[in-house]
């Protein structure tokens, strides 16, 4: 009886930690938030090559503790401006897809959240790879549909872009939850188009690729190890590790 009265103490307290970020979270008005430019991403007039980045930021409120929103946006070679996909879940409310496709900074504060930039490719053979990001973009299978978690969500669609484009080597946060998610599908590649992973309904599962290491996904929440960019992965916290190195390279082709 002691020991699930101290359970019950412990979860009792967590929920009340909770709550109360929810709460203060909450009072912060979303509308006044920063989604200022942060300076990752070059200027479009003057970076005149094709360029592809993908970011992640954590999420609005309470469930940013826990998680992150991810996009990508591509650039074509002299284009002017940027066009970032992603995921937002409450344009169903007006019967929309999920699918957002919009003209933007891509390296905006995600509401007032500092985006980290995953990955970045530029130079020949990007226009290429931009093309079948558009594919995968069109082709993404639950645009009528989403669910914070275990998905599908910003991260799965992130996740199913880069399946498309594994030259990206995209290594997605442990805290993107949602990214696991496969569907009534239990076999695929990692997050990343690379290794192997299983997963059922993105609540368990494994991943093994030269990009993410080893990852345990146990109801959604990642933990894992990355011996090709030493780092330590868990739920919450995130990587732990020297600072990401992001690689601009891309074989032409």
């Amino acid at each position: 009886m002691g020991r699930v009265r101290t359970f019950a103490s412990v979860a009792a307290g967590c929920a009340v930690v909770l709550l109360f970020a929810g709460a203060c979270t909450s009072a912060r008005d979303w509308r006044s938030a920063s989604s200022e430019p942060v300076g990752l991403a070059p200027d479009p007039l003057a970076e005149r090559e094709a360029l592809v980045q993908v970011y992640a930021a954590r999420t609005w409120g309470w469930r940013g503790w826990f998680g992150v929103h991810t996009w990508v946006a591509v650039k074509p070679s002299n284009a002017s401006a940027y066009k970032v996909y992603e995921v937002i879940g409450w344009r169903l409310r007006s019967g929309q897809s999920v699918v957002s496709v919009s003209e933007r900074h891509p390296d905006a504060r995600w509401f007032g959240n500092f985006p980290e930039l995953i990955a970045d490719k530029r130079g020949r053979g990007v226009d290429g790879i931009i093309e079948r990001i558009e594919n995968a973009v069109a082709a993404y299978p639950y645009a009528s549909s989403y669910s914070a978690w275990p998905g599908p969500n910003s991260n799965t669609f992130t996740a199913w872009v880069l399946r498309a484009v594994p030259e990206l080597r995209a290594e997605l946060p442990p805290t993107a939850i949602g990214k696991d998610y496969l569907g009534e599908r239990i076999v695929s590649s990692a997050p990343s188009g690379s290794g192997h992973q299983f997963s059922l309904l993105g609540l368990f599962g494994i991943a093994a690729s030269g990009v993410e290491g080893l990852e345990l996904n146990v109801l959604g929440l990642t933990f894992g190890i990355n011996p090709f960019d030493p780092s330590l992965k868990l739920p919450l916290i995130g990587r732990l590790g020297p600072e990401r190195q992001v690689d601009r390279a891309v074989a032409a082709q």
